[in-house]
């Protein structure tokens, strides 16, 4: 079972103003909104997904991650190929 994290688009006008497009209407009922770039939010629902079905040894020989690493990184860290990430991309 893929877990799904509730997503909206924020975009800006021409005028810089922000407009929310939130078509299934997860958010309107509330007042404050975080903007997460579409690519790391794909990142962080493989990786919750890879939290929820993983034995977490591998979690554990990742060791010491630096701030400066991207979230992206560590899917690969954690052993998956690309194929695995295909393979996690379909369940969405």
């Amino acid at each position: 079972m893929a877990y799904q994290i509730d997503n909206a688009i924020v975009k800006k006008d021409k005028n810089g103003n922000l407009i929310l497009i939130d078509p299934e209407g997860h958010f309107r009922d509330e007042d404050a909104f975080i903007a997460i770039k579409s690519d790391d939010l794909i990142t962080i629902q493989l990786l919750v997904n890879a939290i929820l079905s993983n034995d977490f040894k591998r979690w554990r020989e990742l060791g010491v991650i630096p701030n400066s690493e991207p979230i992206k990184t560590l899917l690969p860290r954690l052993g998956y190929s690309k194929e695995d990430i295909a393979q996690l991309l379909k369940g969405f």
